[in-house]
């Protein structure tokens, strides 16, 4: 039994990161082929005479979540969430390893992910828009 265990720590990430690549070329892939199909469809709609103005929109050209295409707001937001996740991982790394050996001060190893994700949320409070 004890010579399995280094053998999942291993697996875990490895199959963590193979999992989110895969995820993500199968959500590239499938939108790529949802965009091709409704512009067939479009395509075939207007060969049969169909108003172009009264067809839907195509996927991916709807409303945009952010106004005008606000690179701050988004890159803002994706720090935001960044350091969330962060502060909450070194918060969580430090109350696990506290509670693993609490005669120890183990539970330092968690103030890493909480100051890197500090320093994000400090970085997305720089670059916020501010209305004018």
């Amino acid at each position: 039994m004890e010579s399995l265990f280094p053998l999942f720590a291993m697996a875990i990430p490895i199959i963590a990161v193979v999992g989110g690549i895969s995820v993500a070329i199968v959500r590239i892939v499938t939108q790529a082929r949802l965009e091709e199909l409704s512009r067939r469809e479009r395509i075939a709609a207007i060969e049969r005479g169909v108003d172009p103005s009264k067809l839907p929109a195509l996927p991916g050209t709807a409303q945009e979540p952010y106004p005008h295409g606000d690179s701050r707001l988004r890159r803002a937001h994706g720090l935001l969430i960044g350091g969330l996740i962060l502060v909450a991982t070194g918060l969580g790394i430090g109350i696990l390893a506290a509670a693993v050996e609490p005669s120890k001060n183990h539970w330092v190893i968690g103030l890493l992910p909480i100051f890197i994700g500090g320093a994000l949320l400090v970085c997305c409070r720089v670059i916020w828009p501010r209305p004018s």
